[in-house]
């Protein structure tokens, strides 16, 4: 085993997606899908999600960023009067769940160095479980993690830890032998309230500034991982 670290928790989007090439992309067509090719309502509704329709990205502020799925249906159901908020939920997580993926790096090579090392492996994410396991799959990571949690999984979302807490509870482990991975101060915070050690990516649109704060180290990618853990052993 690699040091201390029995355990390796992933936040999904801007972790083990790269965030504005995978939802960028996505969130463009899905907002003008939504608005019926109304161009200022596509434009409004992107403003009160912290989306730039024109650039095509999100706002490092953006609330959905880190937020769980429902969050940003709540944000856009003022401009919708047609969709009821549970069918316009089910509707955006269908969508989420084919949306074009871009990962970081070559994830199943990747994860066979993790099964080497003997890990175990999890997902914690603020987006549906169900999303998450479809990504999972078109990610070519099926069957690689112990658990994958959502929002929806039944412990609730990040930053508090109660989710993070179900993978260690699964998988037999102390808190402080798993890293919790992620892209934002949500993941970092909820990974500190667990008693994990705090890894932070650069994949998603915070900045090491934003990040080392509240992390023990911040990586490049999920790409950095083998060679930081090699260098605690």
């Amino acid at each position: 085993m690699t040091g201390q670290i029995k355990g390796l928790l992933f936040d999904k989007d801007g972790t083990l997606l790269d965030f504005d090439a995978t939802w960028g992309q996505w969130a463009s067509g899905f907002l003008t899908e939504l608005a019926e090719g109304d161009a200022a309502l596509g434009t409004c509704m992107g403003d009160a999600i912290g989306y730039d329709m024109a650039g095509g990205v999100f706002h490092p502020t953006s609330p959905v960023i880190a937020g769980t799925s429902d969050v940003a249906i709540d944000l856009l159901l003022p401009f919708l009067p047609k969709w009821e908020r549970d069918a316009l939920l089910a509707h955006g997580n269908a969508a989420a769940a084919r949306a074009p993926l871009v990962a970081p790096c070559p994830l199943p090579e990747l994860f066979d160095r993790f099964d080497a090392m003997g890990l175990a492996l999890g997902v914690a994410t603020n987006d549906a479980e169900s999303s998450a396991i479809a990504h999972v799959s078109a990610l070519g990571l099926e069957g690689r993690f112990a658990r994958i949690l959502g929002f929806d999984s039944g412990y609730g979302g990040k930053p508090a830890p109660e989710m993070l807490w179900a993978f260690t509870d699964h998988c037999g482990l102390e808190p402080a032998q798993v890293a919790m991975i992620g892209d934002s101060t949500h993941d970092l915070h909820a990974g500190r309230a667990a008693g994990m050690v705090c890894v932070g990516v650069l994949t998603g649109p915070a900045t090491r500034r934003d990040l080392e704060p509240h992390a023990d180290v911040v990586l490049g990618s999920v790409a950095d991982l083998p060679d930081w853990l090699g260098s605690m052993g």
